[in-house]
Formats: structure tokens, sequence, C-alpha cells
């Protein structure tokens, strides 16, 4: 096992080696002088030359590109244009907030979801196509629904209507019952839009495997339905599950962006907002790189799980 965790760390390298290189360009890759886009056009020249030393734009290409990643090695991201803050600080406070409501989200959509997608299996199935569908079209139809709008309808209702939880204010980490309500529907609104997808490779997988072998032995030696479907079949089917999950995990956490806006959340999405807004590249492309990096992470643990599942994945 340790030697699949050792190959399959190792070939994320090449995916973390092209991530740096590309955040790295980001700023150097602006039409004309990155300095003068970056600064306005009210900048004076004195300025514009201390903002191309700040940002190293005054070096040799290839010698920026070492300072870059020496910089990563140390975990020096630069400072923020607008606040001066180390950007590895401001990411810092930012993400707890971030990975906590993305987990959540994930798990709530995995709840609801997995049920969901093996029952319309198990209805399938025993030919009972009404159930099967009408749990299908329903799981559609919430995947269509915009995020954004979701937000807006269920901040209508749950806070203005019924004033039942804030959606503004601080975050105070020291005060569980309030951060619960503070953060239930940006939780709401994420794990919502992941249940389709998982709903369907759930359904999918678990019909499947509901006409193996050993499911028609289990019902043979006596096994209850619900045994069959949730002891025999659902565990055999957990490859693709954990593949969309991992995959939902990235997804979410990029969709952040937008849900931390909407709710006033000041996770890593709203830093991101306002420092595009603000021109504020250092803490750009450290908040890019964090995420991509979170992403190839997640990849890499859904593998790990992969052998833990199903220890032939060790040996493939």
């Amino acid at each position: 096992m340790l030697a699949y965790i050792a190959r399959r760390t190792a070939s994320t390298l090449p995916a973390i080696a092209g991530i740096v290189t590309l955040v790295f360009l980001m700023v150097r890759l602006l039409p004309g002088d990155p300095a003068a886009f970056i600064g306005g056009d009210n900048l004076s020249a004195d300025a514009l030359q201390g903002l191309r030393q700040r940002l190293g734009l005054d070096q040799p290409m290839p010698l920026q590109y070492v300072d870059y990643v020496t910089g990563l090695a140390r975990l020096n991201l630069g400072n923020s244009l607008l606040t001066n803050l180390p950007v590895r600080q401001v990411i810092l406070e930012a993400f707890p907030l971030t990975i906590v409501v993305a987990i959540a989200s994930v798990l709530l959509g995995t709840v609801i979801a997995v049920p969901l997608g093996a029952i319309a299996a198990y209805s399938r199935s025993r030919g009972r196509t009404a159930m099967d569908q009408g749990l299908t079209v329903t799981a559609l139809v919430v995947d269509t629904m915009p995020g954004f709008w979701l937000a807006l309808v269920l901040i209508l209702l749950f806070s203005l209507q019924l004033g039942l939880v804030p959606v503004s204010g601080p975050v105070d980490w020291n005060s569980p019952g309030y951060m619960a309500r503070r953060l239930s529907l940006p939780v709401l609104v994420l794990g919502i839009g992941q249940i389709a997808s998982v709903a369907r490779v759930t359904r999918t997988a678990v019909l499947q495997t509901l006409n193996e072998d050993y499911v028609r032995t289990a019902r043979a030696m006596g096994a209850s339905e619900m045994g069959v479907l949730f002891r025999s079949a659902l565990p055999n089917a957990a490859l693709p599950i954990i593949t969309i999950t991992g995959l939902s995990m990235g997804r979410l956490f990029g969709g952040t962006v937008i849900t931390e806006t909407i709710f006033s959340l000041p996770g890593m999405g709203t830093q991101l907002i306002n420092s595009i807004f603000g021109r504020d590249y250092p803490l750009i492309q450290g908040l890019i790189l964090t995420y991509a990096l979170v992403f190839v992470a997640i990849n890499l643990l859904t593998d790990i799980v992969y052998t833990r599942v199903d220890p032939r994945v060790r040996l493939a």
C-alpha cells in the first residue's frame, strides 16, 4: 500500500509543477506592462517603477521564475498590494471557513444522494419504473437550478420571511450554535447542488451490482431486501460513488466563491472576488494556487481511499 501511495504521490508532481508555472505566468502574460495594468492609469512613473520592483517584474523572466519557486518552497507567497499583509496569512485565515463549508456540503449531499440513488436502482430492478423515474427526474430538476438563484430563494424564505437564520454578520467560531445557523444556508445550497450527480452515479452502479451472483445468493440465503441493497449491493458499488464524491468535493470547493460572496462569508471565495476587483495580483495568485493544490490533494486522497475500499487497486 505504501508503494502505491508513493507512486500516486509522485504522479501528482508534474501536475503541481504545471500549476505553479501557470500561476506564475498569470501576471507576466498580461498584455503590455503588467505593473501598469495592476496599478491603473493614474499611477505615477516613480510609483510604477516601485510596483515593478515590488512584484519582481524588473528582473529577467527566468530569474523571476526561480525567485517565485524559491519563495513557494519557503511558503512565501508575497504580500497583498491592498493590505500589505502576507498572502499566506490571508489564506490561512480564510481557509478554515471555506473547507468547513465544502466538507459539510459534501457530507449533506452524499447522505441524501446515496440512499436516493440506491432506492431508485432497487425500484428499477424490481420493475417499479414509476418510482425510479420520479426520483431521477426530481434529482435532475434540482440539479438544473442555478446555485445563486437557489441561494436567493432560501435567503428570502428562511431569513427574511421566517427569520430563522442569519445571512450576514460576523463569523464567531466560539459560538457553535450561531455558526451552525450562520453556515446552514450556504451548506444547503452547495449540498443540494451535488445531489443529482451523486444520485445518478449511485443508481447506475447499484443497478449493475444488483444483477451479480452474490446478490442472488444473498437473497437465496434469506437476506431481507434492504439488507441485500445496503449490505451487499451498495458496498460493492462504492468505487464509482467515491469517485464522483471526490470530484464533487473539488467542484464544491470552487463553488464556494459565489456562495461565500452571496452570504457574506469571509472565506477564500470572498477574498478572491475582492482581490480581483482590487487588482491584488499577489493575493489572486496565492488563492488560485491554493485552490488548485487542494483539488490535486482531493484527487490523491480519493485514490488512497480506493485502496481501503478495494485492495485490488493497490496492485494496479
